[in-house]
Order: structure tokens, then C-alpha cells, then sequence
């Protein structure tokens, strides 16, 4: 219960109601308790946490559901997460022990305001669910945040009967000043607080006071004037709420007219990289003053989000069919790479660091090692099935699990035996001890690069040709090898040079140098390689046409 100073009126604190998912019994187990902070909810024992996530989310949206059956969020309730002094936020770390102490919100800190709405919040482990009421800005503060249902706006005041009269008494031809005028300057003294910041949203501190003011980015499209009297426009944006009362109003319409070029992208029938790339330049651009104009962090770290996904966007364009520079006919198909330039840069550091830190040299447990890392190479865990297992290996799984285990390389949450025989539906963790947060970190990558790579090694060692003629861990090592280090036109090594060190393939693939010749025709009868050399101490070759979009390009 909180009181307002200047009123003393009374408002309810915004209601809130949390679900979590924790472990519950022995760890290997993997029994997990779902609880609910609303006390009539009995607690619930699921026996795994791909169950526990679906009784979770089937028990949201039941009270999501009576929630909006009752009315919705309440439109006097004061803002829960103000409650909870903010801590929603992604803490600024300069104010993080601050905030623990439970001092006031820093001046930076976003201020509460706007229509109280019904959030539901997620986050990205899974394992906690929040339904609050909150007020707009804390909503649009709080990663991971959806809004769901906002109150209605205050029915506006109707004139009294004397400004009535008196509109009525002026006189024909007499000048009129505009309806709304007053209104207009009032929210002017109320907002000069929110005046945007001279600071250029991509440069840094020492360049922002050389260059001086940058200019607000313009709107793409032109929008109607708000005339007195008429509502303004409101939009949303990567799921966050523009405010109404955002400044400058340049902003603001740019910030409503992306959210549309979004969502339009979105409904496009075919992509447009090029299109997209200048989407997320906008959105860098617009978020970086909309956090300078506010002095939320989270703004910021968006519009560095946004920097990145131009970037990974241009370079997605750019390995597009050939390089600059090459001639490529009408009637040539363009060759979609599954992986960037950057991306398969990063590949091959994962192929190196296995070759070095893989506890045997075995081919087997070598190509085991590789998905495995790829895995867990953020976070140093991982899930895993048996179809995973036997689809790498088909004949030596469970020995190269073994040998994995008594290395101390590889830690199951369960037998090897009950891994060999899990399904995608309720796969097996596992955890890498060499990879978790607390050692040092191997790779530089984030989770969507993870994820790229990962399903790049995937298609390699599973390629339907190389599977039907059933090539061993030793011969996938190499299409894996060949892959990775390939030009755009598909031929092996680096122009200057050509072909690759049959000393550098050996010692990866784990086999001596005067057997690469072999594993590399069984690579040309599955179609993997049309030709090969082995002059001279390097392999020469070139990739088929159809594992070109595999090509790790160099």
C-alpha cells in the first residue's frame, strides 16, 4: 500500500504472481517443483523440466486467463514493479550495489509513468514466469517482458459551461487562438526534464564532446500532424511500448514507423537482406538517443544488439553467390551460405581447439568432441539424445561415451545407457567441465553463432550421401575439415596458395598423411568433392555443387 504525498489518496500496489521451476530430489533424477506464489496454487512435482515448462506455462496462461476474465490490469493500481524498487530492470552495474541495499533508483534509472498494463515476463532459462501490473516504462524497461493487456485511457474532462460561453461570445473574424495551445506549452515545463541528450548515439563519450550535437534521426515516412485535441499516434517496437510522451517527437514517430517497417518485413513473401540490414541500422541509431534521452541501459544494449544484427545481416548479403568482384549471370542460382564469413572464421577455431584438447586421439572420440563442444560451448552445458549418438557413431557410441566419462571430459545426468535410449522429447543433459563459466572462455561467439555453427557440423556429418555409404568418423572428419576451409568458388585452401597442408588434414583427422589420399576418394564417390591432388604435399580439390552452401568460406 502506498500513499501519494500531494493527494494523500490511497493506491493498491500492482499485483504480481510468480512461477518457478527448481530441482527437486536427487540431481540425477532430474525431478523439478513447479510453485506459484499465489497460495491457493498447491505445488506440483514434474518429472523433468521439459514437463515442468509445459504444466508452467499451461498454469499461466490460467491465470492469465482469470485476470482478463475479472477485468484486466486496474487502472488505479500503482506500478509492482516500482514496489520491488525496480529491480526488474537490467541493473546498471554502477547501481547494482545500490539498488541491493535498497537505495533509490539512480537519477539514470528509468521513472515510472504511463497506463498501468498486465506483463508477463519469462526468462530465457526457463525457469521463471512473472505476471504483474506495472506501468508502461518499467514494461518496456524489463527484457524479456510482453505486455498483454493495457487499461484505457482517462476519459477526458468536458469544458465547464463559463469557457463554454465564452468561446460562443467571440466575435465573427476575431482571431482565434488555437484550441489546446495552453495545454500544449504546460507539457512542455513538465517534460523539459526529458530533453534529449547532445551525446551521438554511436559514438563514444571523448568523440560525442568533439563532434557535438548529433541530429535526431529523421522519420522514413510521413506521418499526419496531431491536431488539438486528437490523440497521439502510439506504436510498439521489439516488443517494447512507445511512450505518448516521448521527446522529441521525431523520436518518437521514428521509433512507431519501425515497428511498422518491421512488421511489414516480416510478412514479406521473400527476404530482402539488404532491406533488413538498413532496419537494424535505424533501430541502432533510434535506440541509442531514445537511451540517451531516457538513461536506460537496457536501450542501450538493444541498440548494440541492433549494430550487430546489421552487421551479421550485411555479411549474410554479402556471402550471397560469389565474391565482389566475380561476374555472375542472370540465369546463375545464388548460393545461400549457412554460415557468414565471421561465422565460419569461428568454426574453424572450434576445429582447432578440438584437435588440441580432445582426451584421445581416436577419430571417434575426436568427431564426439566436436558436436559435443558445439553444444556446450556457451555455457558449457548441453542436451543430447540417443538419435544424436547414433547418428555421429553408429557402431561406437556407447565406447566413445565411456571413454568420454572416465577422462572426466564429459558428465552425464544419467547412465549411458538410459542417454542411448532418450528421445527428442526428453533428451539427456550433459555438462563439459572445461567449458562451464568458471573456466576460462575458449570462444568468443554468441548463442545465434552457436547455434549456426553447431547446425553447420550437424548437416556435414550427417549428409545423406555420406551416411548412405557409410564413411567412418575418420572420412566425416575430413568433409568437416574440407568444408571449413574452402573459397567461395568451392575449391579447396587459399587462392595464393591452393589446396591445404596434408600434414595440418592428418593431424586433425587423426590418421597418417599418406591415407588422406584415400578417405579423399570416398569423399569424390559420395559426392562430396569432384575431384582431388594430392601433389606436392597438399590436397587439392573442389567442393560439389551441392555442398557449396556448407562452405566455410575463407
Amino acid at each position: 500500500m502506498a500513499v501519494n504525498a500531494g493527494t494523500q489518496e490511497e493506491h493498491v500496489t500492482g499485483r504480481v504472481w510468480t512461477m518457478r521451476l527448481d530441482p527437486y530430489g536427487r540431481p540425477s533424477a532430474g525431478t523439478v517443483r513447479l510453485s506459484c506464489s499465489r497460495p491457493a496454487c498447491a505445488d506440483q512435482r514434474l518429472p523433468n523440466a521439459s514437463a515442468g515448462r509445459k504444466a508452467a506455462v499451461a498454469h499461466v496462461n490460467t491465470h492469465l486467463a482469470h485476470i482478463r476474465t475479472g477485468g484486466g490490469p486496474r487502472p488505479g493500481a500503482w506500478c509492482g514493479c516500482r514496489a520491488a524498487d525496480c529491480v526488474w530492470h537490467t541493473p546498471d552495474p554502477d547501481t547494482l550495489p545500490k539498488r541491493r541495499t535498497g537505495a533509490r533508483p539512480s537519477a539514470g534509472a528509468v521513472r515510472c509513468g504511463g497506463p498501468v498494463v498486465l506483463a508477463v515476463y519469462a526468462d530465457r532459462a526457463g525457469r521463471l514466469w512473472r505476471i504483474a501490473e506495472t506501468c508502461a516504462r518499467c514494461a518496456a524497461a524489463t527484457p524479456d517482458c510482453r505486455v498483454l493487456d493495457t487499461t484505457p485511457p482517462p476519459a477526458r474532462p468536458t469544458p465547464a459551461p463559463a469557457e463554454a460561453g465564452q468561446e460562443t461570445a467571440q466575435k465573427p473574424g476575431a482571431e482565434h487562438k488555437p484550441a489546446g495551445s495552453t495545454t500544449r506549452s504546460g507539457a512542455a515545463a513538465v517534460l523539459s526534464d526529458h530533453s534529449p541528450s547532445p551525446m551521438s548515439p554511436v559514438a563514444d563519450a571523448s568523440s560525442r564532446a568533439a563532434t557535438g550535437p548529433a541530429p535526431v534521426p529523421h522519420a522514413r515516412a510521413a506521418s499526419p500532424a496531431t491536431t488539438p485535441g486528437q490523440a497521439k499516434r502510439w506504436g510498439k517496437i521489439a516488443q517494447r511500448t512507445v511512450p505518448q510522451d516521448l521527446q522529441p517527437d521525431v523520436l518518437r514517430l521514428e521509433l512507431i514507423e519501425l515497428g511498422d517497417a518491421f512488421r511489414a518485413y516480416q510478412r514479406r513473401a521473400e527476404p530482402d537482406l539488404a532491406l533488413l540490414a538498413q532496419l537494424h541500422e535505424r533501430k541502432a541509431r533510434a535506440f541509442a538517443l531514445w537511451a540517451d534521452v531516457t538513461g536506460d541501459g537496457s536501450l542501450r544494449h538493444e541498440a548494440k544488439r541492433a549494430e550487430s544484427a546489421a552487421q551479421t545481416t550485411l555479411d549474410m548479403h554479402a556471402n550471397r553467390g560469389r565474391p565482389v568482384g566475380d561476374t555472375v549471370s542472370a540465369d546463375e542460382p545464388v548460393v545461400e551460405r549457412l554460415l557468414t564469413r565471421s561465422q565460419a572464421a569461428h568454426a574453424r577455431t572450434v576445429l582447432d581447439y578440438v584437435q588440441t584438447h580432445a582426451p584421445h586421439p581416436d577419430a571417434e572420440v575426436r568427431l564426439a568432441v566436436l558436436l559435443l563442444t558445439l553444444r556446450a560451448a556457451r555455457a558449457g552445458t548441453g542436451n543430447i539424445t540417443g538419435q544424436d549418438l547414433t547418428g555421429w557413431l553408429p557402431d561406437d557410441a556407447e565406447q566413445v561415451l565411456e571413454r568420454l566419462i572416465a577422462a572426466d571430459w564429459l558428465r552425464l545426468h544419467g547412465t549411458v545407457a538410459e542417454t542411448l535410449a532418450s528421445r527428442p522429447e526428453d533428451p539427456t543433459g550433459f555438462t563439459v567441465p572445461t567449458l562451464q563459466p568458471a573456466q576460462p572462455r575458449p570462444f568468443t561467439f554468441g548463442k545465434t553463432s552457436r547455434a549456426r555453427i553447431s547446425g553447420w557440423a550437424q548437416k556435414v556429418v550427417g549428409d545423406r550421401k555420406i551416411r548412405k555409404k557409410k564413411l567412418g568418423a575418420t572420412t566425416r572428419l575430413l568433409a568437416l575439415y574440407t568444408a571449413a576451409h574452402t573459397r567461395p568458388d568451392g575449391r579447396l585452401g587459399h587462392a595464393e596458395d591452393g589446396g591445404l597442408h596434408l600434414d595440418k588434414i592428418a593431424a586433425f583427422c587423426a590418421l597418417p598423411p599418406e591415407k588422406v589420399t584415400e578417405h579423399a576418394g570416398l569423399l569424390v564417390a559420395a559426392d562430396w568433392l569432384t575431384e582431388t591432388d594430392t601433389t606436392q604435399g597438399r590436397l587439392h580439390g573442389q567442393l560439389a555443387e551441392r555442398a557449396l552452401p556448407l562452405a566455410g568460406l575463407l
